[in-house]
């Protein structure tokens, strides 16, 4: 019976010792209020005189309790030998419990601070855009948003990764050192699991984005997250939810997953599109990273009542800052350059290109317009395209069939590879004629055999069957062999590449290639601006569409006289008069210089503007194949 009492005695000691630092501390503040009482009790019973002497039991319970926690009070006891024992009975008690209980309270302070390492206290914030996932990807998107966010007064980033919070936080802050006035918080959990997306406060967040994880599951995790926030019961208003899949037929299962609440993006078709336009307008990526960027221009919707009643045409030098590029209507439709005639009604907003919505600014006088300099010769006819495709991955097929879709009846296309795309083209096809030739893309040898003197247009396709940094790499040397090759042929043909990381971007400059798309870095702009603003993705649906308006650059000379003095004012009237909106320039000679190579966008209306023969106007216009230069090359 004894032996079973002292078992549950045990158990119950060890259960609350279980408990954790409070019921440490409890128990030692226990042991030392039955230790001062015992001492105090036997010195009442035991000595008389020092018991009356220091002012019987309260007196002499005070005393113990300053000996247990200073040991040095005990020097200057006076008294009999009972009296002296029990105060140093207690003395010694104390330097225990003391010392116990500094042992207690840094191991449970080690103990928060490792908790707190963990990353999985709940976050109570409002307003905060929350980012679901970990990949290269999360840097662009977190300085994206703090740019974005310069102009608050506060706001906060919240990232959910199943990784180490403090090796997150050291990768954004060696990254981003400087994030303003915005706080970057990480978050250690699974974003699939409940429990963990619970930890950053979605019912009070601005907006949530689903990256997407590295890996070949990457789509899998994008869909099952779209699930988990769809079935989630929500106590606010629904946050914006923004997501991207990178396989175009996973794309109809994520939007199905999301259930109408959340815009998913497909980022192989975007990137597939970026390629196919780009490839004979060099400098358009610069363009797209601009207005997809908030460093710099980008779109906002801007409403003028003044302007109402007038027509679209109108408008496009009715600003000293900001370029309209469309109208949102008040039923929420998006039209990007619509026709100049089209009248503005009241509540309809008018899509701007500008470098902030507060810098959008009506002028006071509509500046002077250069008739003389405006040209009257017709714009040069589209030419026959012959590009060659080097390298081949997933995305060559759908490439190809876009590429058909741009380019005059009668064009040619190559595909030069190791492998032999496994997806037969040619009967699909209605304007390009496709050949293939086996080629080794890191080959000197292999790739002079090409006679690429014969063609007008090179497009370098990324590797896809190894990692994106030694894909990189190879493409690397194959861009050093084809600028060699080019400068001894005399600069026949444009070179526009396929890149993985925005990192080697800077790298590959050297070899002077016209153009570099990364779709990664594109993907990633597209997210953040929609978490922003989720009315740009008709605007942006439009643009990577063959059909409706895009992004051209077409010849300066269809616009003004080359050499003559004008200003942008007369090279927006100039397109205008061609049902175009010209929103910026690029100027050949800076081609090669980072950030802009060569673009600028949103220029003074009235500064003084003189146009080389190589340079190009930036503008917005119907689907169609895009002017070329006299030597066959669109610059």
């Amino acid at each position: 019976m004894r032996n079973r009492l002292r078992t549950r005695f045990r158990y119950w000691f060890d259960g609350t010792m279980d408990r954790g630092t409070p019921a440490l501390i409890s128990w030692l503040a226990l042991s030392s209020v039955v230790l001062i009482a015992l001492a105090s009790t036997l010195v009442v019973l035991f000595t008389d005189t020092d018991a009356e002497g220091n002012g019987g039991w309260p007196g002499v319970a005070w005393m113990s309790l300053l000996r247990t926690l200073d040991a040095g009070t005990m020097g200057g006891d006076t008294g009999g030998p009972v009296f002296l024992g029990l105060m140093l009975a207690v003395t010694l008690g104390g330097i225990f419990i003391v010392s116990a209980l500094i042992g207690v309270l840094t191991t449970g302070l080690n103990q928060k601070l490792q908790e707190l390492r963990k990353g999985r206290s709940r976050l109570i914030e409002r307003g905060h855009t929350i980012v679901l996932g970990w990949s290269d990807q999360v840097f662009t998107v977190v300085s994206e948003l703090v740019e974005a966010n310069q102009s608050e007064r506060r706001s906060c980033v919240v990232v959910l990764a199943d990784r180490d919070k403090v090796s997150m936080e050291d990768a954004i802050r060696a990254r981003i050192p400087d994030t303003g006035s915005t706080r970057v918080i990480c978050r250690s959990g699974n974003p699939l699991v409940r429990a963990d997306l619970e930890l950053v406060g979605p019912d009070t967040a601005k907006s949530i984005m689903v990256l997407p994880p590295e890996g070949i599951d990457r789509d899998i995790d994008v869909i099952k997250a779209l699930l988990l926030l769809h079935s989630r019961q929500w106590t606010g208003s629904r946050p914006q939810i923004v997501a991207a899949v990178h396989d175009s037929e996973n794309l109809a299962a994520a939007q199905l997953a999301a259930g109408g609440s959340a815009l998913v993006i497909d980022a192989e078709d975007i990137a597939v599109r970026l390629i196919a336009q780009a490839h004979r307008q060099t400098g358009l990526s610069a363009v797209f990273n601009e207005l997809l960027s908030f460093v710099g221009n980008e779109f906002y919707f801007h409403e003028e009542p003044a302007l109402v009643g007038s027509t679209y045409g109108l408008t496009l030098n009715a600003f000293d800052l900001g370029v309209p590029v469309g109208l949102r209507t008040g039923t929420g439709d998006v039209l990007v350059n619509p026709p100049m005639d089209t009248v503005i009604g009241p509540g309809d907003q008018i899509l701007v290109v500008a470098e902030d919505d507060l810098l959008i600014r009506r002028c006071a006088a509509r500046p002077a317009i250069v008739e003389s300099a405006i040209t009257s010769a017709p714009a040069q006819l589209p030419t026959l395209d012959r590009t060659i495709l080097i390298g081949e991955n997933s995305r060559t097929a759908k490439l190809v069939t876009l590429l058909d879709s741009f380019v005059q009846p009668g064009s040619t296309l190559d595909i030069a590879a190791p492998r032999q795309p496994e997806t037969e083209l040619s009967d699909t096809l209605v304007n390009l004629t496709v050949g293939f030739k086996v080629c080794e893309p890191t080959r000197r040898s292999s790739l002079e055999a090409l006679d690429l003197g014969d063609y007008q247009h090179i497009v370098v396709l990324s590797d896809d069957t190894i990692a994106p940094g030694p894909s990189d790499d190879r493409t690397l040397v194959t861009l050093l062999h084809l600028r060699d090759i080019e400068e001894s042929l005399g600069d026949p043909y444009s070179i526009v590449t396929e890149m993985n990381d925005d990192a080697n971007r800077e790298v590959a400059q050297v070899t002077k290639a016209d153009d570099f798309i990364v779709s990664t870095k594109v993907i990633s702009l597209l997210l953040t601006q929609l978490t922003e603003n989720r009315h740009l993705h008709t605007v942006f649906t439009d643009l990577f569409n063959p059909e409706g308006s895009e992004i051209y650059l077409k010849p300066a000379s269809d616009y003004v006289v080359p050499g003559a003095e004008a200003n942008f004012a007369t090279v927006i009237e100039a397109a205008r008069r061609r049902g175009e909106t010209a929103i910026g320039y690029r100027l050949a000679e800076h081609d090669e210089e980072p950030p802009g190579y060569g673009i600028f966008l949103n220029p003074s209306r009235s500064a003084p503007l003189v146009f080389g023969p190589r340079d190009a106007v930036v503008v917005f216009a119907e689907g169609e194949a895009a002017a070329v230069n006299d030597d066959g090359r669109s610059r």
